[in-house]
């Protein structure tokens, strides 16, 4: 198996959260993080510097290359924040047309501030996200997840 560039840490999630230096960036990260902790059931964790995963699962892309990675994750950029939602966004559509202000690239959600978006049409996305089997994922280990995906539940 291929090794991926952007590997799961034991760096506190805590305290990336924390160290955001934009207040409101801060808040909607927490949101974001609490989100995904009750959408998905399991504790997150740091996978490099600056993005928050949740969920263990292999995933084969479409060039055959096989990595580890994560169900749901989110990343603060500097043009804002960053969903990742490995069940992809395409079945989404009708919800995507009432989230507000966003640009959708692949897999990707992209939201400028918390404040242009419509907070509870998010959490749908994303509920929905964490109950999506990801195309060509395979899981890692025997703890049940929705959505037919496994994931390891650790705490950080």
């Amino acid at each position: 198996m291929a090794v991926n560039k952007t590997q799961r840490t034991t760096a506190s999630v805590p305290a990336f959260l924390k160290s955001l230096p934009d207040p409101e960036r801060r808040k909607d990260a927490k949101t974001l993080a609490m989100m995904m902790r009750k959408a998905t059931g399991v504790a997150p964790a740091m996978w490099g510097p600056s993005i928050v995963g949740y969920g263990d699962l292999t995933y084969q892309g479409s060039s055959g290359r096989t990595v580890d990675w994560f169900l749901l994750g989110f990343a603060s950029r500097s043009a804002g924040l960053t969903v990742y939602l490995m069940g992809g966004l395409k079945s989404q559509a009708t919800l995507l047309k009432s989230l507000g202000r966003h640009k959708v690239s692949g897999g990707c959600l992209h939201i400028p501030r918390f404040a242009d978006v419509d907070v509870k049409v998010l959490e749908r996305i994303i509920l929905r996200g964490a109950k999506a089997k990801p195309p060509r994922s395979k899981t890692k280990d025997a703890k049940s997840r929705a959505g037919g995906a496994k994931a390891t539940k650790r705490a950080l």
